[in-house]
């Protein structure tokens, strides 16, 4: 029987200030931890700091190996395990911190599924995370300045009680969304500094006059403004010291924009965890964590969507998005060709006009308005339904029908490969085809906009400043003074192309011609009869 006895200081295996919130141990379902390919039965216990195993034998039980859990580069994945180092058993937890550091692989064997393996994951993940929020984000460990905020001592068991409450709830509803599921989401920084926020922050007990901190050193008037300035403050005027502030995330543009509209209020703020006719920080930062997640589960079932199975698929969905291309392509070969003598002329007419005239540093500039005015003007059109819901969608023929040898053949290992590059450029496709076609209005008024502004820079700017200014980039783009800026700067595109959804995909299924289909039935009818 696997129970767990949080908030109670326990201490049968010699705990020193912890607290056990769950123990593993049952004749039916045993926990087994695999050393050297060899198998130890035992009992598992776990601890808001630590995890223990007590392994059985013929003449009773051992003494207990403890793992900590408190480190900072402590992580607990997924795994399988076999004996003679054959993975057959999908029921099993690995804990280390790090490839050279000690690895802990615990079954938890359980024959009807994996939902005891999934649990005691979720169990051991929630306490690392606890321990690696608090770790970037509360005091340091004998911070003397967390007396100088009036219930900043309590932070860290507040964060603690969060967890193990989460813990108590996973045990009772089999589900949990805390301090580990903060880890891997949009906006989850965030929710974490809100809640470093409430759990530390607090009045100033006296001023603040840690010297080795102070964000300027200026003397006068302004010297108290200045000293307090980049301190984080709660919606009831509550202190987050500057100093607590070690988690990196706190320089993001996400996280300045927030505290920065952090102090805008429509309610009336009773306490930090109560406010009438608003929200507090905290459930501010989770309603918009929570819509970033929304828009990040739409964008990806869109992209799941487009994803097509087949090698064959795949190639005419690439062939059907290359169309415009492939059209132009073939027009500019007529072109070359003479096929049409009075256009290629016209042509080259145009052309020397524009070289001779010197109007070719006002052609790419008109051709970015020009493709600018168009999707804007797509995105009204959209706006007042006159172009259709179906407006967009990418429109492919199913394959024949095949049998089994056909399918393998078609799906080989040595195409794999081939596949998965024509879906991420058919994926790539489909989210410009959503930009440019307005399937997200939203992004496609930020690109038009941009798109805009690209071309106000190459009308007003001569192109050989532009042209040096983008020489200059590239070349310093690795340099130390520029590496941390490019590396945001590529992130946030990053992130902004990962909310892009992709275009729908619909499959027609596959027309068969039955009266060729006849004919050649026919043919071979009269050729085996000629042979009898």
């Amino acid at each position: 029987m696997e129970h767990g006895n949080h908030m109670r200081p326990v201490n049968p295996l010699g705990f020193q200030n912890e607290r056990i919130l769950c123990i593993g141990s049952s004749k039916k379902r045993p926990v087994v931890k695999w050393e050297n390919n060899m198998a130890w039965p035992g009992k598992v216990t776990l601890t808001d700091k630590a995890l223990y195993f007590e392994a059985f034998d013929l003449r009773g039980k051992k003494d207990s190996t403890r793992l900590d859990l408190t480190t900072n580069k402590m992580q607990v994945e997924k795994t399988k395990v076999g004996p003679f180092g054959v993975v057959l058993f999908d029921s099993a937890v690995s804990i280390s911190s790090g490839p050279k550091s000690e690895t802990w692989v615990l079954e938890f064997v359980d024959l009807g599924g994996e939902l005891r393996r999934d649990v005691w994951h979720a169990f051991i993940n929630e306490v690392i995370s606890l321990h690696k929020f608090i770790c970037e984000f509360g005091p340091e460990e004998g911070d003397q300045s967390i007396n100088q905020v009036y219930g900043a001592q309590k932070g860290k068991e507040r964060a603690t009680t969060s967890a193990i409450n989460s813990i108590a709830r996973l045990q009772a509803l089999q589900f949990t969304k805390n301090f580990s599921y903060l880890q891997n989401v949009p906006y989850g920084d965030i929710v974490y500094q809100t809640l470093a926020v409430n759990y530390w922050g607090g009045a100033l007990v006296k001023k603040y006059t840690d010297t080795d901190y102070r964000p300027s050193q200026v003397a006068g008037p302004s010297e108290e403004v200045l000293e307090i300035s980049n301190h984080v403050y709660d919606i009831d005027g509550s202190v987050y010291l500057q100093k607590w502030k070690r988690s990196p995330s706190w320089e993001s543009s996400a996280s300045i924009n927030f505290w920065k509209n952090s102090s805008i209020n429509q309610g009336m703020v009773l306490s930090k965890n109560l406010v009438v006719a608003d929200v507090t920080l905290i459930e501010r930062a989770a309603m918009t964590c929570k819509e970033k997640c929304q828009l990040v589960e739409i964008t990806q079932a869109t992209i799941d969507a487009a994803t097509l199975e087949g090698i064959p698929s795949n190639i005419d969905l690439f062939k059907e998005l290359m169309l415009p291309l492939t059209v132009i392509a073939k027009n500019f070969e007529r072109l070359r060709r003479w096929e049409e003598p009075h256009l290629t002329i016209s042509s080259l007419a145009f052309s020397y006009l524009v070289i001779f005239r010197n109007l070719l540093p006002y052609i790419f500039p008109m051709m970015l308005m020009v493709l600018a005015a168009a999707m804007l003007t797509l995105k009204g059109l959209k706006d007042q339904g006159r172009l259709g819901r179906l407006f967009g969608k990418v429109t492919i023929r199913d394959q024949p029908p095949s049998n089994t040898i056909q399918k393998i053949i078609a799906v080989r290992d040595a195409l794999q490969d081939v596949e998965n590059y024509l879906q991420n450029m058919n994926v790539t496709l489909l989210k410009i085809r959503t930009i440019v076609l307005a399937g997200y209005p939203q992004i496609t008024t930020e690109v038009a906009l941009v798109l805009f502004s690209s071309a106000a820079i190459l009308l007003f700017v001569p192109f050989k400043y532009v042209a040096a200014c983008l020489i200059f980039d590239l070349f310093t783009r690795e340099l130390e003074f520029r590496r941390e800026m490019a590396k945001k700067f590529v992130t946030f595109l990053k992130e902004r192309w990962d909310t892009v959804p992709a275009a729908p995909v619909a499959v027609l299924p596959f027309e068969s011609n039955v009266s060729t289909q006849g004919d050649q039935q026919k043919k071979i009818d009269e050729q085996t009869k000629k042979k009898l």
